[in-house]
């Protein structure tokens, strides 16, 4: 009787729980490919900001908000400061502005809602694509004519892989001045984003 339980517990529990890990990690996977692939998130932001009007209308280069981005392996969000550089003059009554202004006069950091993210455990390098010529929209898309941020590129490791392969094929647009530097593949070794 004995080997009877042990053997009828084996056959109903062993399958079940087997159902129950693919069950988990399938829906562990897909939920996670979701927050990694990001295609179409756009966050609502604290303060209504037109990248249409200041990098598409006024023809605001993106180094000068996201002034790091071709020294360091991150593109800086800019502080208050760097805004109030141009709306401690122009168009101070508009209430996005007001409500910039509160928070430069308070010392509070906006606490904008990240839209872009490649997942922790890749290593990018903003500065070394950035200072290859590569210009930003082939990843962020054409921001310049977006009212509103929202990831329109996978951040997934094929896309990445595709590019480095590929470059000729994949990279559309380079930062003008830029367009007489080499841009050769990229590093497709699993050590140069896997650190």
């Amino acid at each position: 009787m004995k080997n009877f339980l042990l053997d009828y517990n084996l056959k109903v529990r062993l399958p079940v729980l087997i159902f129950v890990v693919l069950t988990v990690f399938a829906v562990t996977y897909y939920a996670s490919y979701a927050e990694r692939n990001g295609v179409g998130y756009t966050p609502a932001q604290p303060i209504l900001y037109s990248h249409k009007l200041h990098a598409g209308d006024l023809k605001i280069d993106c180094r000068y908000c996201h002034s790091d981005v071709d020294k360091s392996r991150h593109a800086n969000v800019p502080s208050a400061k760097v805004c109030m550089n141009c709306h401690s003059i122009a168009r101070k009554d508009k209430p996005e502005i007001i409500k910039l202004t509160d928070y430069y006069t308070r010392g509070v950091p906006i606490e904008w809602k990240r839209v872009h993210k490649v997942p922790d455990f890749a290593y990018f390098n903003h500065s070394v694509h950035v200072n290859k010529g590569i210009d930003c929209s082939n990843c962020h898309g054409n921001v310049a004519e977006m009212e509103v941020v929202e990831q329109v590129k996978d951040f997934s490791m094929r896309a990445c892989i595709d590019c480095h392969r590929n470059p000729a094929v994949n990279i559309k647009n380079i930062i003008p001045g830029k367009e007489n530097l080499q841009i050769n593949t990229g590093p497709q070794n699993c050590s140069a984003c896997h650190r």
